[in-house]
């Protein structure tokens, strides 16, 4: 079975989550279900087929996280004997070199990806251009748009 790579802070969040699902809405759920079938005909009741409904979300949810953190290689970077490259979990600022703007982006596994919290992918195009790059490197990217030319200006590992 392949691991898939995740950050720590990562595997916490879903942690976080998955305890929230099974020591909240599993109980609130329940609760629902019983006070709809004490209401009576359960074939013509919308709140127990609802909350039936969000009963099935929920646990898979929580199968499909229990699964996430079963196959999950959890990678604390500021164990990693990086040396100046940028690896797995690594914060990174670019700049694109031609038109000069600058982002700051954290490499993470697929799970974790947020662009708007600047979270990408290790699996994206521009994670994979980075990889194995050092400050002062430049990593072309094929974007769809064509090539862009980013400049490594700082590499954190936190």
């Amino acid at each position: 079975m392949n691991k898939t790579p995740m950050t720590v802070a990562g595997a916490q969040k879903l942690r976080e989550e998955l305890q929230y699902l099974k020591a909240a809405e599993r109980p609130r759920i329940i609760q629902a279900i019983a006070e709809a079938r004490a209401h009576g005909d359960l074939s013509e009741n919308a709140e127990y087929h609802a909350a039936r409904e969000q009963q099935a979300f929920v646990e898979g949810r929580i199968k499909e996280i229990e699964n996430k953190l079963a196959t999950a290689e959890i990678i604390d970077v500021s164990l990693i004997e990086a040396r100046g490259k940028v690896v797995f979990g690594a914060t990174v600022e670019i700049t694109n070199v031609e038109t000069g703007e600058s982002v700051v982006y954290r490499i993470v596994g697929e799970d974790e990806a947020d662009i708007q919290a600047s979270l990408i992918s290790v699996r994206s195009p521009i994670a994979r251009a980075l990889i194995n790059k050092e400050e002062g490197d430049v990593a072309l990217v094929d974007a769809p748009g064509g090539r862009i030319e980013f400049e490594i200006i700082s590499i954190r590992y936190e």
